[in-house]
């Protein structure tokens, strides 16, 4: 898709760029070609770390690396029951930082599972509600009091529409459209 100004461009100019129907959406076949050569309405996901790489970047904290310096030079002048002690310390902290991230990463990722937002589209015609990584350009998102918008999109006709923008920037913000 070459790059446009939709946000600067007509309602009709739009919905004629993205060969969409606001009465009656896109057509099932053209979702899904538009699908294969879009790919899924979703970001990226980084490459996770393995627990391994979650290990040993509990190193990496200059409290851990100071007291692994502090280790070396104790057993270097013979006080090894220091060494050890701080050791023991060592291989503590590692572990816990370890178990808390790794506990962490694998809540984040059940709570990613739990929250796989829907949206109502009209395809063909028909209401259907659709996971959001199904979304295409054009289709048609038909919004209610309390929707999640997944995505960007051109508004076509408004009723009362009033945005809480706090997720995305962090203050109490509001904006309203009739």
């Amino acid at each position: 898709m070459e790059l446009h100004a939709w946000h600067s461009m007509e309602v009709t100019a739009v919905l004629q760029a993205l060969d969409s129907k606001p009465e009656r959406g896109l057509e099932p076949e053209e979702v899904e070609s538009r699908l294969r050569q879009y790919g899924p309405n979703e970001l990226t996901q980084e490459e996770k770390a393995s627990a391994w790489e979650i290990f040993f970047a509990q190193f990496k904290n200059i409290l851990i690396i100071i007291l692994i310096v502090a280790t070396i030079l104790s057993a270097l002048v013979g006080e090894y029951v220091d060494a050890g002690i701080i050791l023991v310390i060592i291989v503590f902290c590692a572990v816990l930082g370890f178990v808390q991230e790794y506990r962490a990463e694998k809540a984040l990722e059940a709570l990613k599972g739990m929250l796989a937002p829907t949206i109502t589209v009209l395809r063909g015609g028909q209401e259907q509600d659709v996971p959001s990584k199904e979304l295409v350009p054009g289709d048609v998102l038909l919004l209610e009091a309390g929707d999640k918008i997944p995505a960007d999109g051109r508004l076509v006709e408004i009723h009362s529409l009033q945005c809480d923008e706090a997720p995305l920037t962090g203050s109490r913000s509001r904006w309203a459209r009739s």
